[in-house]
């Protein structure tokens, strides 16, 4: 069988250091090829690669990606662009990076159709439109209006989808296409994404940090550490009989364990009929007329030391209301801590872990400049020697080096830049810290160390954690009790083990039935 997509002793350097060493795989056609490995091990440069989307990048001699035959590599830009969207559709990681922020999302869907298929602008709409509602965007007409901005993670991503498959290429790469979507969407888009596979006969290079999931969807798996391919091989043989020892530490990786904790009595946080409005709507004298009710009179009470798992599909307010605790977003009702804390205090006492680490690193600081710029700000006495040996010390204990204190966000793949996130929170040893899904961007292996690095944290500083994540595996690990949310309300909520073996609300059931991957 001639493969779709060959790809021969690719060597991809940078600067003169190697970032992928020499690696051979083939594609064949109506085959689903899972590349798995942690962050940095070459995934992503390897994938953006075959469409020649790698700025200042050293190929080997003898490196070649043959596409039916074709050759990318050195390829012209007119070649590229008429592979790039009609042959071969992309998936990107960080979706708020990709689309264009000044134009409205069914611009950006329907300007991909024009590009490649002759239609009209309104048959172009409309298939965008079909396209949206596809992928599960929820109000997709009145979606097809709006800005990125204006919708959750999730709700990006399936925009960056519908956008992929557009024109129904040969091939979809999907790099880490669910990083950002709750269970039950992450299980539609996958549903999806084997349904056009089997429709179009197209073939797919899925790449995730996450083995299990990729189990569930791939015919073949490679396996990268650190640029080179330790393993690949059928999905089947590749489980059940690993041989390289890599290998078997990501498969042992799967399962995160959770240690029972005893439940504090004490109420630290009291949240307190908590409502947040969106205007949707202004009629002509632009007087508002319709609202989204983003958080709907939600109370809650939240104990001292505790882990508490707020869990709900994209849009349901998660994110909203771990804004409200860190009074980023105004709201109406009450938010109550056990202490008085003036503005200042407020700052270093509550913090906040970004979704995404790409967008709130400022690319034109440093990490130890990043890390180190509460310290300046909190700690007015200390000095820059004290910051380094600080900076240095937490950026050891989220699992990077010394090395990067001098590097900036973008020579960082996007587990290593969650990690410096990580590290700018708990380094002004906060009380309480809202973490908004701060282990979707890291693989398996990572995701563990984060979870024992919190929960280290925790105990020896008595921090209490406000766990926003659409990662029922990552939640049960570290919660100890469970807030489910649906629409802006708060529809269940319980001990984490109570939540998930007995579940008392449909749509908690269905959450948890979602969670397969």
């Amino acid at each position: 069988m001639t493969a779709l997509l060959e790809v021969k002793n690719l060597k991809i350097s940078f600067k003169g250091t190697p970032a992928v060493k020499g690696i051979s795989f083939e594609l064949n056609k109506n085959e689903v090829l899972g590349i798995v490995g942690e962050s940095g091990s070459g995934k992503s440069v390897t994938a953006l690669s075959v469409l020649g989307l790698i700025n200042n990048a050293q190929y080997g001699k003898e490196s070649s990606i043959k596409l039916e035959g074709l050759e990318l590599i050195g390829a012209s830009n007119q070649t590229l662009r008429q592979v790039r969207g009609s042959k071969v559709g992309f998936i990107f990681q960080e979706p708020m990076s990709s689309l264009n922020p000044l134009h409205k999302i069914g611009a950006q869907v329907a300007e991909t159709i024009l590009l490649h298929q002759k239609v009209t602008k309104n048959e172009a709409k409309t298939q965008a439109l079909e396209l949206l509602k596809k992928v599960g965007l929820k109000k997709y007409e009145e979606r097809y209006k709006a800005y990125p901005h204006e919708l959750s993670g999730g709700e990006r991503q399936r925009v960056m989808i519908a956008m992929a498959i557009s024109n129904k290429p040969d091939i979809l790469i999907a790099d880490e296409p669910t990083t950002a979507l709750d269970v039950t969407i992450q299980k539609q888009i996958i549903d999806l994404i084997l349904e056009l596979k089997k429709e179009l006969g197209m073939s797919v290079i899925f790449i995730s940090h996450d083995l299990k999931l990729v189990s569930h969807i791939a015919d073949k798996i490679v396996v990268m550490y650190r640029g080179k391919i330790v393993e690949q091989g059928k999905t089947k043989d590749v489980f059940e009989n690993p041989k390289n020892s890599y290998t078997k530490k990501l498969i042992s990786s799967i399962n995160l364990l959770k240690e029972n904790k005893k439940q504090k009595n004490h109420v630290l946080l009291s949240l307190n009929a908590l409502t947040v409005q969106y205007p949707l709507k202004k009629n002509i004298f632009g007087k508002v007329s319709a609202y989204l009710n983003a958080l709907n009179n939600v109370s809650l009470d939240i104990f001292e030391g505790e882990t508490l798992g707020i869990v709900g599909e994209s849009g349901s307010g998660k994110t909203t209301l771990g804004q409200c605790v860190v009074n980023l977003i105004k709201y109406q009702g009450l938010i109550r801590f056990n202490q008085n804390l003036s503005s200042k205090d407020f700052r270093k006492t509550v913090q906040i872990i970004f979704q995404d680490p790409y967008n709130s690193l400022n690319p034109r600081m440093n990490i130890l400049e990043i890390v180190g710029e509460g310290l300046k700000v909190h700690q007015k006495d200390i000095n820059n020697k004290e910051i380094e040996e600080k900076v240095a010390l937490i950026i050891e204990k989220v699992g990077l080096t010394k090395e990067s204190l001098y590097k900036y966000p973008h020579e960082f793949s996007g587990g290593e830049r969650q990690r410096i996130a990580i590290a700018r929170a708990m380094i002004l040893e906060p009380k309480i810290v809202v973490l908004d899904e701060p282990t979707s961007a890291l693989d398996v292996t990572i995701q563990q160390q984060i979870i024992k690095l919190l929960k280290d944290l925790q105990q020896k500083m008595n921090m209490t954690y406000i766990f926003i994540s659409h990662d029922m595996r990552a939640v049960k690990a570290i919660s100890d009790r469970i807030a489910v949310m649906k629409d802006g309300r708060i529809v269940e909520t319980g001990k984490t083990d109570d939540i998930l073996s007995h579940p008392q609300k449909d749509y908690t059931k269905a959450l948890i039935n979602a969670s397969i991957f």
